[in-house]
C-alpha cells in the first residue's frame, strides 16, 4: 500500500456518487468493447497478467460481491460473504463467478452489465449511512458506488488496451471517483488520465508510474451498519 494515513477529503466540492454512475460506467464498458472478437479476449489485458476474458470475469465478480455485502441485514458483522473462490488457472483471478465460454465476448459483457445493474440497484436502495467491510476499510453505499465506477473504468481500459481500442475513462465519472476515493491525488491534465495514473496504469517523466496504490473509501462521518 502506498499510504498508511488516510488523507482528509477536500471540502470545496460536494461529492455524490450513486448507482446511476455505476450504470454509466458499465455503459461505457459496453460501448467501448461492443463487437470485440472472442479471440481478442484471449490476449493479455494491457499490462495485467490476466487475459481480457479473465479481466472481465474479475470485474463482474467485483461488482457482484460488492452488491452482496449490502444484502446482509448487518454488513459489518461479516468480513466477506463466504462463497467459494476458485481459479481457472494458476495466476488467474480468484473469483466466485466465471463466464460461460460458449457465450463468447457478448456473454462476458452481459455478465458485467447484469452484475453492475445489481450493484446499482442495491446501493440505491440502501440507507446512505450503512457501512460494509472492504480490505481498504469500511465504506458506505456512495463509497462502494465509486469503487464500482473505478473498477469498471480501469478494467475497461485494460481490456481495450489489449484489443487495440480506445478505453480512455470518461471525464465526469473519473472526476467523481477521484474526489470520492483518491483525496491524495491532484488532477493533472484530464481527470481520465489522472485516474489511470492513480491506479498504476500510466506514468510520465514528471509523474512516474505508481508501483503501489490504494483508495480511501471511508465516509466523512461514522455511519451505522443498520439499514
Amino acid at each position: 500500500m502506498a499510504h498508511s494515513v488516510k488523507p482528509e477529503k477536500p471540502e470545496e466540492s460536494k461529492i455524490s456518487v450513486s448507482g446511476t454512475h455505476v450504470r454509466e460506467a458499465v455503459g461505457h464498458c459496453l460501448r467501448t468493447l461492443d463487437g470485440i472478437a472472442d479471440s481478442c479476449l484471449e490476449d493479455r489485458a494491457g499490462d495485467l497478467e490476466w487475459t481480457g476474458r479473465e479481466t472481465l470475469e474479475h470485474l463482474a465478480d467485483d461488482l457482484l460481491t460488492y452488491a452482496l455485502r449490502f444484502g446482509l441485514a448487518h454488513p459489518m458483522d461479516v468480513e466477506r460473504v463466504p462463497l467459494r473462490l476458485t481459479r481457472d488457472r494458476a495466476g488467474g483471478p480468484a473469483n466466485v463467478i466465471f463466464g460461460d465460454k460458449a457465450a463468447g465476448a457478448d456473454g462476458l459483457l452481459t455478465m458485467v452489465e447484469a452484475c453492475g445493474g445489481l450493484l446499482a440497484a442495491v446501493l440505491d436502495s440502501t440507507a446512505p449511512d450503512v457501512l460494509a467491510p472492504h480490505v481498504f476499510g469500511a465504506s458506505d453505499p456512495e463509497g462502494f458506488a465509486a469503487m464500482g465506477v473505478v473498477e469498471t473504468l480501469v478494467h475497461t481500459y485494460d481490456v481495450a488496451q489489449g484489443a487495440g481500442r480506445d478505453g480512455q475513462p470518461p471525464e465526469e465519472l473519473s472526476s467523481l471517483a477521484l474526489l470520492r476515493l483518491f483525496p491524495d491525488v491532484r488532477v493533472t491534465g484530464s481527470a481520465g488520465s489522472t485516474l489511470l495514473w492513480a491506479t498504476g496504469r500510466t506514468g510520465t517523466p514528471e509523474r512516474p508510474r505508481r508501483t503501489s496504490w490504494r483508495w480511501y473509501g471511508a465516509p466523512a462521518t461514522a455511519p451505522s451498519d443498520t439499514p
